[in-house]
């Protein structure tokens, strides 16, 4: 059975990252988007052995590249239309724990943060006007 959504996912990640890095972002930000809308978390999945495992966001994320001014340039559409934003920073690279990365990004001004990853849900025009130009992660 196809669903149909009214909003759409999207993340954003910097093209100049190792892999590592961009799947560790991708993480982080996907979290930050079902703690903020726990209503996109669907139901447990259970085989047919009976073996229960955790539920998973039940919408499409789709996943943008960037450059440096391409991922400002999206966060910058976002906050003039007030839509919710997870981000990552690089500061977060070197920080341990969440008290430290919540300082770092305290630590600095919209202009100052360095940008390496935004995931956003809103309306599909919203998300589509925010992530324009941009291409699909490969």
């Amino acid at each position: 059975m196809s669903m149909t959504f009214d909003t759409k996912v999207a993340v954003i990640i910097r093209d100049d990252l190792a892999v590592w890095q961009k799947l560790n972002v991708t993480a982080f930000l996907v979290g930050g988007l079902a703690g903020h809308n726990p209503n996109i978390v669907g139901e447990n999945y259970m085989d047919a052995s009976g073996n229960q495992y955790l539920p998973m966001i039940v919408q499409p994320i789709m996943v943008f590249q960037a450059d440096t001014n391409g991922i400002r340039k999206a966060y910058q559409r976002a906050m003039t239309r007030d839509v919710n934003l997870a981000i990552f920073t690089s500061d977060l690279f070197v920080t341990g724990n969440d008290i430290d990365n919540r300082a770092a990004v305290a630590d600095k001004t919209a202009d100052q943060i360095d940008l390496v990853g935004i995931a956003l849900r809103d309306m599909k025009k919203t998300v589509d006007k925010v992530t324009k130009g941009l291409k699909l992660h490969s």
